[in-house]
C-alpha cells in the first residue's frame, strides 16, 4: 500500500487501483504538494468541516465522481447541497467496501458543522490498517485503539488547534502502531514544529518506526 503526504492532513492511500484521499486542503495551502485539479481519488474522507480539512473535497468529488466519506452533519450541510454523493456514518460505525473498510473514530475537536462531531478514521486497505487520527487532542479513548494493531498512525503534532508533539508522543505510546507519520504542522506559523525531532523521540520511546514525510513524499506499507 502506497502512502503519499500532500501536506497538512492530506494523504493519498493507493492499493490495487483504489485511491483514498483524506482532508484535501490543497488550494490556498502553502505547503501543498499538488494542485486540486491534478489529484485523483476513488473515495474522499473528510474528518470535519473546518476549511483546512474540507478544502477542495467538493471540486475533487465532482471531477472524479468520488463519494465522500464523512459524518452525518457534515454530509448534510456541506456536500448534499452541492449534489455530491456521500457515504455518511457516525462515531464507532464502520463502512465496508470491496477494498476493506472505514471505521469512524472519535476526535476531541470542534467540527465546523452545527450539531456535528469531528472524527478520525481507522482505514483497512490492502490488508493494512491505518489510523488517521484527524484533528484531535490526546484522549483516553486512544487506549482502545491499541487493540486495532494499526500498521500506521497518522498523528497531528501542530499544537494550538490539536495535540502538540508531547501529547502526540503519548498518543503513539498508547496506540502502539508499527509506524508513526506526523501531520497537521508547519502549514501556518502557529503550527511550526520540528517533525524530525518528533520522529526521533517516537523511535526512542516507542516500539515503532517514525517517518517525517515531506509534502510530496511517499512510502510503502
Amino acid at each position: 500500500m502506497k502512502l503519499t503526504y500532500l501536506g497538512h492532513s492530506c494523504f493519498t492511500m493507493e492499493q490495487d487501483g483504489v485511491t483514498l484521499l483524506t482532508d484535501p486542503y490543497l488550494t490556498g495551502n502553502p505547503t501543498a504538494a499538488a494542485r486540486a485539479e491534478d489529484v485523483r481519488a476513488d473515495f474522499i474522507l473528510v474528518s470535519h468541516a473546518h476549511s483546512d480539512h474540507l478544502g477542495d473535497a467538493v471540486s475533487i468529488a465532482r471531477r472524479c465522481g468520488a463519494p465522500v466519506i464523512t459524518t452525518v452533519e457534515v454530509a448534510e450541510q456541506f456536500f448534499a447541497p452541492e449534489g455530491v454523493e456521500t457515504l455518511a456514518g457516525n462515531l464507532g460505525g464502520r463502512l465496508v467496501f470491496p477494498f476493506g473498510s472505514v471505521k469512524f473514530l472519535p476526535a476531541l475537536h470542534s467540527c465546523g458543522a452545527p450539531g456535528g462531531v469531528a472524527c478520525g478514521f481507522l482505514i483497512l486497505l490492502g490488508g493494512k490498517k491505518i489510523c488517521f487520527a484527524g484533528d484531535t487532542a490526546l484522549s483516553a479513548e486512544m487506549s482502545l485503539w491499541r487493540d486495532d494493531h494499526a500498521d500506521a498512525a497518522l498523528l497531528p503534532i501542530g499544537d494550538v488547534y490539536t495535540m502538540g508533539p508531547d501529547d502526540a508522543l503519548r498518543a503513539a505510546q498508547i496506540i502502539a502502531p508499527k509506524l508513526v507519520v506526523p501531520m497537521h504542522y508547519n502549514t501556518f506559523p502557529a503550527l511550526r514544529q520540528d517533525a524530525e525531532a518528533f520522529c526521533r523521540r517516537v523511535e526512542a520511546f516507542c516500539d515503532a518506526r517514525a517517518v517525517p514525510l515531506r509534502p510530496g513524499e511517499s512510502l510503502e506499507l
